[in-house]
Formats: structure tokens, C-alpha cells, sequence
């Protein structure tokens, strides 16, 4: 097959003045999620998902749940590698099929950007197991093998975006948690007592790359809400943008961050907590945003460049939020966005 690639910084599909979420919703309702997430965004929807349905439906399961000629099981050590599709692999596809269904009829119309985030080949090598038990990030065979299945899969599912919403031009999110544990050699083995050697910083950066073309003319965001998130190697690797906690920022990155923001990477900024309760915690948009000014300030970046450069995000899913967080994170998030338009000083 032949991959249509193009510069993912050649254009920003969600405009200036944008807002989104990382992924992951409350509740077990996909119809009251799509329709929360439609309500409260006008330029960059987001397939919602519900991870409190259970297996199948977590960061793992469902991710592994698409994934192309490759099967999982669940043990009660976690996700393996099974020699055939069984019931945890049909479930995992069903939840997202509810999914894809509930978005589908909640953007009749819809013209613009939509994301949708499959869990990144790093995340999944460290959690997924071989039939051994030991995950696939100790076999190299089995690493390239799993960065294959899961980019033709997620080839898959941008073409399933792009039928089921016609007038979405689709944005593909790669949810990478463990990446910096991956680099750092941090990954505990299935023993406990050892952690998996790191992986060459090279390698990381060309799995990755893999992914971007796989995705074609959808721009690739690689999310991760741990600290030490690697700007200088996901700019390498070509993705359009840059998904992390702004709170988890610290001075040391400033000089990667600015050459990431110079070679025309998006920032999507973290701003607020993932996990509230009240909504009422959410009362000031522009406050929200300060840190975002300030950090801009701090890199010597032009004002004028602030609105079209970050897009502004909850810290992390909102899974663990309540209900009535959710929504109004959401709609706070688009209020902070258009305050970075408004006044970027």
C-alpha cells in the first residue's frame, strides 16, 4: 500500500483558538459523552472514551483490541498476546463501535477537526505480554511486529472517521504514558525485580515516525501527562503536535519546547486538574491560561503567535472527574482558548 504523506506542520486543521480533550470521559454512556464533548467544542471534537465500562474499554484493551492480525487475552497479570480472537478482543471492538457510533450521530454536519487516540507503540510494547509474560518491550521481533499491526489498524480507523463523518478532517492522538519510561529504562520486568534495558533513543524516534506516515494527511498528536515528556525527540519523529500537564513544566525543557514551537509544532497545553469534582473550581478562563502567557514570555516567542500555537486541554483524561466536571472542563477549556486569542499578553 502506498502511504500519502504530507508536512504534519503544513496546516492546522483546528484553527486558532482551540480547544479539546484528551480522551477518556466518565461514566459508561458513549451517546451522553459524543453529546457532552459536541456541545461544548466547535473545532476540534474528540472521540470520547469510557474506561469505566472495564476491560476492553481501558488504555490497553482497547487499543489492543484493534489491533491488525494480532490478538489479546486478559490474565490477571494484564493484556497477552492470544493465538486467536476471543471474547476480549470482541469486546474491545464492540465498546468502540458504540463509540464510533454515538460520535457519528452527534456530529451530523460536523466540519472540522476530529481526534481520535489510539495508545502509542511504546505505551503498548511496555504493557502488552508475550505469551511468556514478559511485555513486548524486552523483543525487539515482537516490537517491530506490534509498530506494524497497530499502524496499519490505525489506518483502519481513520478511514472508518473519515466514512462514518464525512466533513471531519481527521486528527490522530497517540497516548504515550510510559514513553518516558521506556527511555529512561524504567520498565519493570514481570518479575518485579529487574526493569527492561532502555531502548535506543534512535529506534524510539523511527517507531514513531512509522506511525506519522502511517497516518497519512492526519496530523499526529503524541500525548503523555508524566514529566520529562521528550519535545526534541517527538519533533524529530515529524509529529504536528505535542500533548502534555503544563504544571509538570520545568525550566529545564524551555529550550526544547521553544525549538519545537520554532519548527511549527503545536502545543497542547494542560491547564486544568483532570480529576475535579466541583465545577465551581472552574471560574476564571483567562487565570487558566496565565501559565501558558508566562511560559510563552519566557521563551521569547512572539504574542502573536500564541492563539494559532496552542491548543488548550484538561492535564489528562477526565475519566476520574465527576459528571458535571466533565462538561464544564470542557467548555472552560474553549472559554481559556478564546481568551489566548483575545488578549495574548
Amino acid at each position: 500500500m502506498t502511504e500519502k504523506v504530507t508536512d504534519p506542520h503544513s496546516t492546522r486543521p483546528w484553527g486558532p483558538a482551540a480547544a479539546t480533550g484528551v480522551g477518556s470521559m466518565p461514566g459508561t454512556d458513549a451517546r451522553e459523552a459524543a453529546r457532552t464533548a459536541a456541545g461544548a467544542l466547535e473545532t476540534l471534537l474528540f472521540l470520547p472514551e469510557l474506561p469505566a465500562r472495564g476491560p476492553g474499554a481501558d488504555l490497553i484493551g482497547r487499543t489492543a483490541g484493534l489491533l491488525t492480525e494480532l490478538y489479546v487475552q486478559l490474565e490477571p497479570s494484564g493484556w497477552r498476546i492470544a493465538d486467536r480472537p476471543g471474547r476480549d478482543t470482541r469486546r474491545a471492538r464492540s465498546w468502540l463501535g458504540e463509540d464510533l457510533d454515538a460520535v457519528e450521530e452527534f456530529s451530523q454536519g460536523y466540519q472540522g477537526a476530529l481526534k481520535v487516540s489510539v495508545t502509542g507503540p511504546w505505551t503498548l510494547a511496555a504493557s502488552l505480554q508475550r505469551r511468556n509474560g514478559e511485555a513486548m518491550l524486552g523483543d525487539a521481533g515482537a516490537r517491530r511486529d506490534l509498530a506494524a499491526s497497530l499502524a496499519e489498524s490505525t489506518r483502519d480507523l481513520l478511514d472508518s472517521v473519515r466514512r462514518r463523518v464525512p466533513g471531519a478532517s481527521p486528527v490522530l492522538q497517540l497516548d504515550e504514558p510510559s514513553l518516558t519510561a521506556v527511555l529512561g529504562g524504567r520498565v519493570a520486568t514481570a518479575s518485579g525485580y529487574r526493569t527492561h534495558r532502555s531502548v535506543d533513543r534512535a529506534v524510539v524516534e523511527e517507531t514513531l515516525r512509522t506511525l506519522v506516515r502511517a497516518a497519512g494527511d492526519a496530523p499526529v498528536v503524541v500525548h503523555s501527562c508524566a514529566p520529562d515528556v521528550p519535545f526534541a525527540l517527538l519533533r524529530r519523529a515529524g509529529v504536528a503536535a505535542v500533548s502534555f500537564d503544563l504544571s509538570l513544566i520545568t525550566e529545564g525543557a524551555y529550550d526544547a519546547i521553544g525549538e519545537t514551537v520554532e519548527a511549527g509544532t503545536t502545543l497542547f497545553a494542560g491547564v486544568i486538574p483532570g480529576d475535579g469534582a466541583d465545577p465551581r473550581e472552574l471560574s476564571d478562563p483567562p487565570g487558566t491560561v496565565s501559565g501558558v502567557r508566562s511560559l510563552w514570555r519566557r521563551l521569547g516567542l512572539s504574542p502573536a503567535l500564541l492563539a494559532e500555537t496552542v491548543v488548550v486541554t484538561p492535564a489528562c483524561g477526565l475519566a476520574g472527574a465527576s459528571p458535571a466536571y466533565s462538561r464544564a472542563a470542557l467548555t472552560h477549556c474553549a472559554r481559556a482558548a478564546r481568551s489566548l486569542a483575545d488578549n495574548p499578553e
